[in-house]
């Protein structure tokens, strides 16, 4: 268990080595970009294997003991270590993280996006994985800022060197935000460190702030919540995210939105909850109420953006969906209660298979068209997926109606749990407060369903006068697409009619964290 572990973090960053150098002889296909392009589909998906083994090793009895743990010292002045670990939180992160990774390089294979050498491109992804699956695994607050900040620049180079219109600008944001958030999240992390004389999460969180005064906590939780809010992205910090994922390639955004936005979420439930409880709850009702601005902007910014004549994005209209669909993880997170944390870590899950799979269906659409503009998709001449690709227009509205929360699909349960949390937060929070925020986060449900209904409309349908001319056949799913899309539909109808799968990983694990590690 420890070996695989390390594998899982340490195999992709050996990989991305390996991309880098000549393919041998007997190995090298078609062509030499075929070559190292197989070579990404191969590392992955050992990492994926070790993921599922990992998985079927770990103790389900026990979700709430860290497992596969590594501890060695690194940096001994200033009791910095090699602390490796996972337990029924992480765990699910690190599985969908492996999966994810191994579907866009699946994916690219068949679909690699227009830009410089494939070898580049894979390497830079094996790098991103690395920096992905180490930040759920690592249990030091210094390895997790270095695993935080190592997938920025892979990204930064996915989007400015194989995305689309103004990649460049759109990635110098999201560089530039990110970077700034984490100088502040930075300083956070090593005031705790300083403070209470250790960097190891654990122990840190068994102390459950006991060893740092409020004041302490209170500083502490405003930086560091600062340099995750940014990431998650939190209103009014997500102003990066739209112009990143419009300007993205496909397997970017779909890893930008299922796995790098998550990074931020879990930094607030393995630190901010456990480490400064005294500083979280200072801050809780700032931060549900910021969770559920975000939610009902996120939904008018959609709402606007599939209005006819007003040329939205169909990749930035999702974009703005995820501000929203994470500002549920964040009210959450933000009533302190086991309820609404299971909920926030069970919606992280659920918006990254399904945001997921919207990514990758609208990247489709793309290549097709050459467009993602809504109005040219709905438009005469435009998709009318029920017609011309049937079996494209059924994933879309599948994808669709499990975003907005569908009873029975994965986008479900992670809301309604989160809006349970904050009917009854925490002991100390106010509860007249929280119970408006909930009220208000049941508006953003409603205003979610009816963007994402009028974009299966437009986009499936098509104008009515089309329906009486014979519609024109584009290409429909390809088998690639199959075998890349079909894991997440299977998981989100997996996760909606089974919830338990998920809920008896996490809630053993938060129940220990939020009692001061006591089980």
């Amino acid at each position: 268990m420890q070996f695989l572990l390390a594998f899982i973090v340490v195999g992709p960053l050996l990989g991305a080595a390996a991309a880098l150098l000549p393919a041998p002889p007997g190995l090298k296909g078609k062509s030499p970009g075929q070559a190292v392009l197989r070579h990404g589909v191969t590392v992955t998906g050992a990492i994926l294997i070790a993921a599922i083994a990992l998985t079927l090793g770990f103790d389900h009895s026990h979700p709430s003991k860290m497992q596969a743990t590594t501890d060695i010292s690194w940096i001994p002045a200033l009791d910095v270590r090699i602390h490796l670990g996972i337990d029924g939180i992480s765990l699910p992160l690190l599985v969908m993280t492996a999966l994810l990774t191994f579907l866009c390089a699946l994916y690219s294979y068949f679909k690699l996006p227009s830009g410089p050498s494939p070898k580049a491109f894979v390497a830079l992804l094996l790098v991103l994985e690395s920096g992905m699956l180490a930040t759920f695994a690592v249990l030091d607050l210094l390895l997790f800022f270095l695993a935080f900040e190592m997938v920025l620049i892979p990204m930064y180079f996915l989007i400015a060197r194989w995305g689309g219109d103004q990649r460049q600008a759109a990635a110098w944001k999201f560089i530039l935000f990110t970077l700034l958030g984490s100088v502040v999240m930075l300083l956070g992390l090593l005031l705790i460190g300083l403070k209470s004389g250790t960097f190891d999460m654990v122990a840190l969180a068994t102390d459950n702030g006991r060893g740092l005064t409020t004041s302490v906590q209170v500083i502490a939780v405003l930086a560091i919540g600062l340099g995750l809010a940014v990431k998650t992205p939190m209103w009014p910090l997500h102003s990066w995210l739209p112009d990143a994922h419009t300007a993205a390639p496909t397997v970017g955004s779909v890893l930008l939105a299922g796995v790098l936005l998550k990074m931020g979420t879990y930094g607030f439930v393995r630190i901010a909850l456990p480490i400064t409880p005294d500083g979280m709850r200072t801050f809780a009702p700032y931060l549900a109420a910021f969770a559920v601005v975000g939610i009902i902007y996120g939904s008018l910014a959609c709402l606007a953006l599939t209005r006819k004549g007003a040329k939205g994005d169909l990749k930035r209209l999702i974009a703005y969906s995820s501000v929203g669909h994470m500002g549920f993880v964040l009210l959450g997170i933000a009533s302190m209660t086991p309820t609404g944390v299971n909920g926030a870590l069970f919606a992280n899950i659920g918006h990254g298979l399904i945001t997921g799979l919207l990514f990758f269906l609208v990247g489709a659409l793309k290549d097709r068209y050459g467009t993602a503009d809504l109005d040219t998709l709905a438009g005469a001449t435009g998709a009318a997926l029920y017609g011309r690709a049937p079996r494209l227009g059924g994933l879309l509205a599948f994808a669709a109606i499990a975003s907005l929360g569908l009873p029975g699909l994965a986008g479900f349960w992670g809301e309604m749990l989160t809006m349970f949390g904050a009917f009854d937060p925490a002991e100390g929070l106010n509860r007249p407060a929280f119970l408006t925020f909930m009220a208000i986060a049941g508006v953003g449900t409603l205003l979610t369903a009816a963007y994402l209904l009028v974009v299966v409309r437009r986009v499936c349908m098509g104008v009515p006068q089309q329906q009486a001319a014979e519609p024109a056949t584009i290409a429909d799913v390809q088998g690639y697409e199959y075998a890349a899309w079909t894991p997440l539909v299977a998981l989100t109808v997996l996760a909606g009619l089974w919830p338990a799968v998920l809920l008896g990983l996490t809630d053993p694990a938060v129940q220990k964290l939020l009692a001061g590690g006591k089980s």
